[in-house]
């Protein structure tokens, strides 16, 4: 009996205050989950648009190498012996 002499009943405004107290803790961390998100969005954006830089610097590159270059000369004919 002394048990239940030391315990005290909860009240509904324990229970708000203590499911208001979670609701605030997964807000936060739905938050925070959401910036980090964005921030991953954002960085991966970034590196997208350095690779196509960088890829167009190097397609730009090779056809100038390409137009520089000289024309690659004729393979030789080649005769063919006639077994006689």
């Amino acid at each position: 009996m002394s048990d239940q002499k030391n315990q005290t009943p909860t009240t509904g405004l324990q229970r708000e205050t203590a499911r208001r107290k979670a609701q605030d803790h997964f807000a936060a961390a739905e938050k925070r989950d959401t910036e980090v998100r964005q921030e991953i969005a954002r960085q991966a954006a970034a590196t997208a648009a350095q690779t196509a830089k960088l890829r167009a610097l190097r397609l730009a590159k090779e056809e100038a190498d390409r137009l520089a270059a000289p024309p690659p000369a004729p393979a030789p004919k080649t005769r063919k012996k006639r077994s006689v």
